[in-house]
């Protein structure tokens, strides 16, 4: 249909003439390392070795909250109550699963390893079963329940009954039939946030390991400070595996088709560089490596990648047509340099729209990405010239016209959908349309969801055991209510003591809340067991109990206390309505105590207010991002049928990613609505390169497919291997740990191919019969 046949080294020139202002010449930084290519490589080399020394200085930010961290008086709220309570952020739940839980040889190793527990490094305590107390028979101070030495035969049966039934730990810390205990080890917030966690954690288990040999029952850790953890080591090792994984596929595929080390090479090594410095910047910077962050090197690679490829296959063309690697080069970054700068710059627009999150931790990810997309065009602006004038082979290295197999079947492919998508552009145009539109409102119905499980590493037992901590206590996940009294009114005044039993009894008599503990606890175990109803003696109780435990529940200045209940690990949509009901039976004290400050708190609480409404902010920022970058690109090369064409290419893969979630039965979550903003401006990349080459193949006289077939067959080959590259690269994500990066990396993948094929089978025939469409009516004017 069109003659493949790469034009002139004249005409090449011209063309980039006509094109430079499309990147206001920020192409041509690629000069420096055409005329210095030694100079270039070796001032590289030296900054990446300041960049590695940046890279050591990355920390590792696992606190669970960060996703919701900000400026807001809701979250500093957050912060200070939980600096006044630390509790749950600090808290090593050890789950204890079996059906002889309360065998008598059972319960010994479990005591002995609840003593044992205490003396773990960090630890400031731990509550359990045998926390629980029992009236003085003659009065005085209650009693264990489990006395020492335990009973045996029929007295011991006595004892399980009594212990099922007690009411301080029946739900809370033992379920209802017995076969299920859990213990609560609180750690010294420096062990946790430090670097003294991995050893303490370690230490807990080789305790549980050692007292509970040989018992039927099985022990696995969760809480808090686990998960951060496991986020932790997940982090650190994902950012080695996945990142060698993609890299290595890319490299793969780039030694197939250009059958040479030497371009694989200069393909290869300036994206690996880019990672390098721009991690090395981000750590000089104090940038600190989190769940988001840590898809920035794969993210830096595909983007690199993508540009590299394109350039070096350009040059590739311009040397078998018998060029000099010099020229050559020298060609492709004046010809193909502009729209590598389109490309970051569409992709650092589509990280414009992340700076205005309610999320710190996501407006960090949009800061980032804008300033590694800035490092990694320069890099491969300036590395690919260098490396090309040093590294690539003459023309006689290389195959001949018609031999260069793998290229030339690509090339074929190419010509082959070109055929087929150009006979008919305005009906084929038109179909595409009706695709989008169709997809687009699968995409609608997609809903907001969160889960703080998909935070945590689930191939790892601490999910597993929240999941057991809902099945049999009803909640693994804390939801407190903060109650900070008037000036004049202390802890145990009437009118105090009055509002906490008002909040517990709202909390425990709310659906699907469990596990209520408060002052209000201890008040009616006095009542009930003691018939002791007078302040003094809770008094003395509050003054007689572990600081560690006193401070769960009432603050160290006595001015304020938390009613702590827990929560199911469910879907922040499901959580709301139960914060709401919640909210709204707490109206009512509020009302009969106005001095009173009655606030629900907990990261529950929080995820279950703000996430639906960030990911729906995101949502709207990725509709907006729509046609701010169509805009963008259509002043760029000052065409508003490019523009136009732009728009149903350009969503089609966020659409149609959009329409495999929903087809999955999942909904829109953190990860998926950013892996849909970043894919679609990595997706733009084979829109930019493909009508750069267009309009400079472009004859207005003559009819647009002529231009538009041409383009595709010589820079097709590069935009599919570009974007294969590019899916694998993300979807190495897939071996990661973390939930949230598996999903965005198959589904950043799937988009890349998504718009591999709207570039092919939709821009195509949009760009072309718009393009039919403006000439006729300049025509008939």
């Amino acid at each position: 249909m069109n003659n493949d046949k790469p034009n002139t080294a004249g005409d090449v020139r011209k063309g980039a003439q006509a094109q430079r202002s499309i990147a206001f010449g920020f192409e041509r930084l690629g000069l420096i390392g055409l005329r210095a290519p030694w100079a270039t490589v070796v001032a590289a080399v030296l900054i990446a070795i300041v960049a590695a020394f940046g890279i050591q200085r990355i920390a590792i930010d696992d606190s669970l909250s960060q996703l919701f961290r900000n400026d807001t008086a809701e979250f500093r709220q957050f912060e200070q109550i939980s600096r006044q309570f630390p509790s749950s952020e600090y808290d090593v739940l050890v789950v204890i699963d079996g059906k002889d839980v309360l065998q008598r040889e059972t319960v010994e190793k479990l005591r002995a390893a609840v003593t044992d527990l205490q003396l773990v490094e960090g630890a400031r305590g731990v509550i359990s079963m045998f926390s629980a107390r029992q009236p003085a028979r003659n009065g005085g101070l209650p009693t264990p329940l489990f006395p020492d030495p335990l009973p045996e035969g029929a007295a011991y049966q006595d004892l399980t009954a009594k212990v099922v039934g007690n009411e301080l730990i029946r739900g809370k810390l033992l379920s209802e039939n017995g076969d299920f205990t859990l213990i609560v080890l609180s750690l010294e917030p420096d062990i946790v946030d430090g670097r003294a966690l991995g050893p303490a954690v370690d230490e807990i288990r080789r305790t549980l390991d050692e007292d509970l040999a040989g018992a039927p029952v099985t022990a696995q850790l969760s809480g808090v400070p686990v998960m951060q953890l496991q986020i932790r080591k997940a982090l650190e090792r994902d950012r080695i595996a996945y990142n060698a994984l993609g890299l290595a596929a890319g490299c793969l595929i780039a030694i197939f088709f250009f059958r040479r080390v030497s371009f694989m090479i200069i393909a290869a090594a300036p994206p690996l560089a880019a990672i390098l410095l721009a991690l090395g910047a981000l750590g000089w910077l104090g940038f600190q490596l989190n769940m988001f962050l840590n898809v920035m090197t794969p993210l830096i690679m595909v983007i690199s990648f993508s540009d590299s490829m394109q350039m070096t296959f350009a040059a590739r063309d311009r040397i078998i047509a018998g060029a000099s690697p010099r020229e050559a080069f020298g060609d492709a970054v004046r010809i193909v340099g502009p729209a590598c700068v389109l490309t970051h710059g569409a992709a650092g627009l589509s990280m414009f729209g992340l700076f205005f999150s309610d999320s710190d931790m996501i407006r960090a990810f949009g800061h980032a990405g804008a300033l590694s997309i800035l490092i990694a065009l320069v890099t491969v602006l300036t590395l690919i010239p260098a490396l090309g004038v040093l590294l690539a082979p003459r023309r006689e290295a290389l195959p001949a016209t018609g031999r260069d197999g793998g290229v030339q079947a690509l090339r074929n492919f190419c010509n082959f959908v070109a055929e087929r998508m150009l006979r008919r552009p305005g009906v084929n145009a038109l179909i595409g349309l009706a695709v989008v539109i169709g997809l687009g409102f699968i995409y609608s119905g997609l809903q907001p969801r969160y889960r703080l499980a998909d935070l945590t590493p689930d191939q790892e037992h601490a999910v597993e055991a929240s999941q057991r901590l809902d099945a049999k206590l009803n909640g693994a996940n804390p939801i407190d209510v903060f109650v900070a009294f008037p000036p004049d009114k202390g802890l145990f005044a009437p009118e105090t003591l009055q509002v906490l039993g008002e909040v517990h009894r709202a909390m425990e008599t709310q659906p699907g809340v469990a596990n209520v503990w408060s002052l209000e606890t201890l008040r009616r175990w006095l009542a009930e067991k003691l018939n002791q109803r007078d302040v003094a003696t809770l008094q003395q109780y509050v003054d007689m109990l572990p600081p560690f435990l006193v401070r769960r529940f009432v603050a160290q200045d006595r001015e304020s206390a938390l009613v702590s209940g827990r929560v199911p690990d469910k879907d922040a949509g499901n959580l709301l309505p139960i914060v709401e009901q919640l909210n709204a039976r707490l109206d009512a004290i509020r009302a009969q105590h106005p001095g009173y400050a009655i606030r629900p708190n907990g990261l529950s609480v929080i995820a279950a207010r703000n996430s639906a409404d960030m990911i729906g902010k995101l949502n709207r920022g990725l509709t907006i991002e729509f046609a701010f970058v169509a805009a963008f690109i259509g002043l760029a090369f000052r065409s508003l049928p490019v523009a136009l064409a732009c728009v149903p290419a350009g969503v089609f893969p966020v659409f149609a990613a959009g329409g495999l979630l929903r087809a999955l039965g999942d909904g829109l979550q953190f990860a998926s609505v950013i892996a849909l903003i970043v894919s679609f401006g990595l997706g733009l990349s084979a829109t930019i390169h493909f009508i750069n080459r267009m309009q400079r193949e472009d004859d207005s006289k003559a009819d647009p497919t002529v231009a538009v077939a041409r383009s595709t067959v010589l820079i097709g080959p590069a935009l599919i291997l570009t974007a294969f590259v590019l899916a694998c690269g993300l979807e190495a994500l897939a071996f990661s740990n973390l939930p949230l990066l598996r999903l965005f990396g198959w589904l950043s993948a799937f988009a890349m191919l998504a718009a591999l094929t709207a570039d092919l089978l939709i821009l195509r025939p949009t760009v072309a019969a718009l393009m039919r469409l403006g000439r006729r009516a300049r025509a008939a004017r």
